[in-house]
């Protein structure tokens, strides 16, 4: 599976984790050339505290476009390590 934006491939692999309808991409296997911080934290009740990444591709930001939860709560533990996208990040085999 591929996580792309502006034809980029911004993450790939053949084991994701689906929790809520969101594939989750192991951490690894983010491609770094696209990836920039954000500063942006969000709160799930039972997930715990998300924090972002935005995306740069051929110049243009996508901010906020992916999240991870560094610590997530014990009920979701299969997360952790993991970061899933939206805000136009398409999901492809």
């Amino acid at each position: 599976m591929k996580a792309i934006w502006k034809d980029a491939v911004i993450a790939q692999s053949d084991d994701l984790v689906v929790v809520e309808g969101n594939q989750y991409f192991p951490e690894s296997s983010l491609n770094r050339e696209y990836v920039t911080f954000s500063n942006h934290k969000t709160s799930c009740p039972w997930k715990g505290q998300a924090s972002y990444y935005s995306l740069i591709v051929d110049g243009e930001l996508n901010t906020d476009a992916a999240w991870y939860y560094a610590d997530p709560k014990p009920e979701a533990e299969m997360i952790k390590g993991r970061v899933a996208f939206w805000k136009g990040v398409k999901i492809e085999a």
